[in-house]
């Protein structure tokens, strides 16, 4: 008979799939950045290298409060979101609209991350892991942070580059 599943394994296992993801992330923002026209998205794009690689680090802080090896699992929804920016890359290279797309693909994986973040936080809450919980929330803020500066930048450039062309 299997082991009753516990929140701790679904916070594990959620886990795991966020740091898969973020280093899916990690490899996709430099393609990311050298195919946008905008000089102002590529350079979100390059600061968010920066970030992701301190949200990693700290995943493997949470790992290492919950007594795991930091480990991905792999994750689908990630992998679905970044092929269809690698899609908008090759059907839009060249078209005034690419950066609108990039930066719509950007946002997608932005809103998927502040879910998972808000979810394993609560989940840490619960489970009293106090470090974790922290930890948890500094990435959220710094990911709700860049969705609205992708937003400020699509209203105010990309978005307005893209249709005047």
């Amino acid at each position: 008979m299997s082991k009753q599943k516990r929140l701790q394994d679904l916070f594990h296992d959620t886990l795991k799939d966020i740091y898969f993801a973020e280093k899916k992330i990690l490899s996709a923002l430099p393609k990311m950045a050298k195919a946008a026209h905008s000089d102002e998205l590529r350079a979100a794009f390059e600061k968010h290298v920066d970030e992701t690689e301190g949200q990693i680090e700290r995943l493997e802080q949470v790992f290492e409060e919950i007594e795991a090896r930091p480990q991905g699992k792999t994750c689908d929804a990630i992998l679905g979101i970044i092929e269809e920016g690698k899609d908008i890359m090759s059907e839009y290279k060249g078209s005034p609209a690419l950066d609108a797309g990039l930066l719509a693909a950007a946002q997608a994986v932005e809103h998927y991350e502040i879910s998972r973040y808000g979810t394993l936080i609560a989940w840490a809450n619960q489970l009293g892991f106090s470090n974790s919980v922290k930890l948890l929330k500094q990435t959220l803020v710094e990911e709700k942070k860049t969705d609205e500066a992708l937003v400020t930048l699509a209203e105010n450039v990309v978005n307005i580059e893209a249709e005047a062309a």
